[in-house]
């Protein structure tokens, strides 16, 4: 036998509903929305945009070690040329975030040199050499704990800018032996 129909309507009623939608639209008020977005720069873009100056820094570093020791030239050269790459990889990054938010940035400034550095160069070859050494480990110590704390993309292009400059801080001790 069939149950008798029942008298209460099933699902929500009238007012459940009215008050439902006056709490969702006070917590979208509430809410982060795209009045927020252009507030500032991202957590990704100023690590990117700070792993640029790093290499930037370094660069510079580079720049005034060949500067003063024109015969490291040859064994330098090379080794300048990459973390010039490195830089342009963070700089066409930031420029692509700026350039999809709306400012048009070009990357032109990434294959030029480093503006003058403030680093003072020792005299003795070796001295200079092993400066640069300590500021490739240094970099790469700071950007290997760095990874941990950005997104993938740019952690992976951390994690193997950090190793390259860790082969050459290798490089470079074992090139003055």
């Amino acid at each position: 036998m069939p149950y008798p129909p029942s008298r209460i309507p099933s699902g929500p009623r009238r007012r459940s509903l009215l008050a439902s939608a006056a709490g969702a639209a006070l917590l979208a008020g509430c809410s982060a929305g795209p009045d927020d977005a252009g507030t500032g720069p991202s957590a990704t873009a100023r690590a990117r945009a700070r792993a640029a100056r790093d290499s930037r820094g370094l660069l510079g570093h580079y720049d005034a070690v060949l500067a003063a020791h024109p015969g490291l030239a040859e064994r330098l050269r090379p080794l300048r040329a990459q973390v010039a790459a490195h830089a342009a990889a963070f700089e066409e990054g930031s420029a692509a975030t700026a350039t999809a938010s709306g400012t048009a940035s070009g990357t032109a400034s990434a294959t030029t040199t480093a503006p003058p550095s403030a680093v003072a160069v020792p005299a003795a070859e070796k001295d200079a050499v092993a400066g640069l050494v300590a500021a490739e480990r240094a970099l790469a110590d700071r950007r290997a704990k760095e990874l941990l704390e950005v997104p993938g993309e740019l952690a992976r292009l951390l994690a193997s800018v950090a190793a390259a400059g860790a082969a050459h801080a290798y490089l470079l001790t074992e090139g003055s032996r």
